[in-house]
């Protein structure tokens, strides 16, 4: 049944939020010790793995004779390098600013993405929707809060992340429609590797290990990344994105949650009321192109 496949995708979905959450809380955990880039770097590395497995069950990668070259490589390129800052400024946030506080910002994505398509896509984006985004720039800042007194720079680094994961996503649709999904994601994944090694040699180096068990934390860390992409994809495949995407902001109450349990984070004043105008953007955002597709 249709209905059950769409139940199912959104408990993956579901799922994929908890284990994103969990890779974010082990990157929080190893940041005192270990800089952002060189545990990207890590995250990278070990996610190359799940980024090949993708495409090598993707049945259109095989049907297209397996191919591995782009016409459009320097996009996937430049795709991976946006990835590389994207990911740097979300784990640096996360080393300084509380966990629901970096989560909740970075949700921030989807009211990049439509300002975004305007540019490089051509869309038309009625009032309803720039007011939507207008309505979650203003949780943005009550959020990040650059008139308060404690305001810090590393405020905007989830917002940066923000900004780079949605010019990432806009430019995806820029790719032919022929290449398949899974071998965008290895250009971008692989770069992305390559960025975050650079990044780490050029920055703060690659630390040695302070325990043996540290090494078990990035592990688990890749795995659970690697694994959240693998079902992410697995559940857009089951059903529509307009069936999903509102069901991705149940990952800031996910986050408030954990952070409290394992950090003792409750940072009610910083994100209340500010959070629920990006809930309030995102979902209307998504509402709007619901109707709009069900028009066309």
């Amino acid at each position: 049944m249709p209905t059950d496949r769409t139940t199912l995708a959104i408990l993956y979905m579901l799922l994929s939020i908890l284990l994103f959450d969990g890779m974010g809380l082990i990157i929080k955990f190893l940041s005192p010790s270990y800089g952002a880039a060189e545990l990207s770097a890590y995250r990278n590395l070990v996610g190359l793995i799940p980024a090949g497995i993708v495409l090598w069950r993707s049945t259109a990668w095989h049907t297209a004779g397996r191919q591995i070259g782009m016409r459009q490589w320097r996009l996937g390129l430049l795709r991976g390098v946006i990835l590389t800052f994207a990911q740097y400024f979300f784990y640096l946030s996360l080393g300084l600013l509380s966990f629901a506080t970096t989560t909740s910002i970075s949700y921030s994505n989807a009211l990049f993405a439509v300002a975004l398509a305007v540019p490089l896509l051509g869309e038309k984006v009625g009032y309803v929707r720039w007011a939507a985004v207008g309505i979650g720039f203003v949780g943005v800042v009550m959020i990040t809060g650059p008139t308060r007194d404690g305001f810090t720079l590393a405020a905007l680094l989830p917002l940066g992340a923000a900004f780079c994961y949605a010019l990432v996503a806009v430019t995806a649709r820029m790719v032919d429609d022929d290449v398949p999904t899974p071998l965008i994601n290895l250009y971008s994944s692989g770069v992305a590797a390559i960025g975050a090694l650079i990044l780490a040699l050029s920055t703060t180096g690659f630390t040695p290990l302070h325990a043996a068990t540290d090494l078990l934390w990035i592990a688990a860390m890749g795995t659970l990344g690697g694994s959240a992409v693998l079902i992410l994809i697995t559940a857009y495949r089951m059903a529509d994105q307009s069936d999903l995407a509102p069901f991705t902001y149940f990952g800031i109450p996910i986050a408030f949650v954990l952070g409290w349990v394992f950090f003792d984070e409750a940072p009610w004043g910083e994100l209340f009321p500010g959070v629920l105008l990006i809930i309030a953007g995102g979902l209307l955002i998504i509402w709007r192109e619901r109707r709009l597709r069900v028009r066309a």
